[in-house]
């Protein structure tokens, strides 16, 4: 076999020999040997390990596709995720103090989405191997909290009822307040008798919400998340930040850009992480695509007492980006949008007079050309912190400080 050194490690966690030839789980200094198969190492063998090389903690990790780089040190993956941000940031010519990062803990994931097969004797549910359609069972998987990988027992028991032989099921669990919120995908239409024996299993389960497809079948306690204490029910398949203490450093390091501010807007606000929190100290505008998340949002500021007015709309930001002339009564924004970025928004913020921005991002690609923009027409790139809640993955998720200069 030949032999390869590896030169880098790619931003999907792949180490790379010079080609560029991908080789899977290897690191930057490494000499492996594997089987050429086009561009990417099989088989691979490591001949001189990497000093950074760490005993993965998973007994999963080789075969199961949910995390790429389990095998490294803390620091090195530190190094690696800010040094995404930094390459992302540098093609466009921006430069940014980096912050002390924020990791979340092992087992504190509370929502995931499993793949669910019906077999012969139940239902096998897990996680897909590594660019494969092959599903593993993850029972000591260490990314999830203990209670969602409790809930693989129910797996069998939805499959029965309806998953086909033929397509893989989804199963969507997220831990909550009061229990688990459960969702079902790509399964069987529903039928009066199934409505019936899902109800049923929902108790069996002591399951706070269950959903199959879009139509929620019983709700036996209130799917409630807590922002910052404060309660809020989200639709089915909302979104939520991974983590709870994922969630509470971004909302930290947002408070703190927008200290002071008298109105804030919230963009891609979803059910409030940011907007409900930032109330207790400033008026806040929320702007939100989905009309779900703006019923659960203005909901939960109604059931509040003592905080600052909330508004909130429903409204398509990519199609539809609230304009200048909208702009004028706030002094702070805070935007949070999908890993597409926000061009049309972006760009009628930096016209406006916002002095502060606060950007949270998952995708520092679509983050720094979006920065760009603010840059290049009167905004500062102050700061940048990443808060790590997807660990051990390739996943990168960051708040950005943005400050009005005048200075294009």
């Amino acid at each position: 076999m030949t032999e390869y050194v590896i030169e880098r490690l790619g931003h999907l966690g792949d180490g790379i020999a010079r080609g560029p030839i991908f080789a899977p789980l290897t690191l930057p200094g490494e000499v492996v040997e594997g089987v050429l198969d086009g561009d990417t190492l099989h088989d691979i063998r490591i001949l001189t390990p990497s000093s950074d090389r760490v005993r993965p903690m998973c007994s999963h990790f080789k075969a199961c596709g949910g995390c790429q780089v389990q095998h490294v040190s803390d620091a090195f993956q530190a190094d690696w995720k800010t040094g995404i941000v930094r390459a992302a940031l540098a093609a466009n010519d921006l430069e940014v103090e980096f912050l002390p990062m924020t990791v979340s803990a092992p087992r504190s994931r509370r929502r995931v989405t499993f793949s669910v097969k019906r077999t012969k004797s139940g239902a096998l549910c897990g996680f897909h191997t590594r660019k494969s359609d092959t599903i593993v069972d993850v029972p000591n998987c260490t990314i999830l909290h203990p209670d969602l990988l409790d809930a693989r027992r129910i797996a069998a028991s939805l499959a029965v009822l309806g998953a086909s032989r033929k397509q893989v099921m989804r199963l969507s669990i997220t831990l909550c307040r009061n229990g688990l919120d459960v969702q079902v995908s790509d399964c069987k239409p529903l039928t009066g008798d199934m409505r019936w024996q899902l109800a049923n299993l929902a108790g069996d389960y002591n399951l706070a919400r269950l959903t199959w497809e879009d139509e929620v079948v019983v709700t036996r306690l209130p799917p409630e998340q807590l922002f910052d204490g404060i309660p809020v029910i989200p639709p089915p398949g909302a979104f939520l930040q991974a983590t709870a203490e994922g969630e509470d450093a971004l909302r930290n390091e947002v408070a703190d850009i927008v200290s002071g501010a008298r109105r804030i807007v919230d963009f891609f606000a979803g059910c409030g992480t940011f907007a409900l929190p930032l109330s207790r100290k400033s008026e806040v505008h929320a702007v939100e695509g989905e009309a779900d998340m703006v019923a659960a949002l203005d909901q939960a500021w109604r059931g509040t007492t003592g905080f600052k007015q909330v508004t909130s709309e429903t409204r398509d930001l990519f199609r539809r980006p609230l304009l200048l002339d909208e702009l004028q009564s706030f002094d702070a924004a805070v935007i949070d949008p999908p890993r597409v970025g926000a061009v049309a928004q972006i760009g009628e913020l930096a016209g406006s007079g916002i002095k502060t921005i606060a950007y949270v991002s998952c995708n520092p690609v679509s983050f720094a050309r979006d920065a760009r923009i603010l840059v290049e027409n009167g905004y500062e790139l102050r700061s940048v912190r990443i808060v790590d809640q997807f660990r051990w993955s390739a996943h990168v998720e960051l708040v950005a400080r943005f400050e009005k200069t005048g200075k294009a």
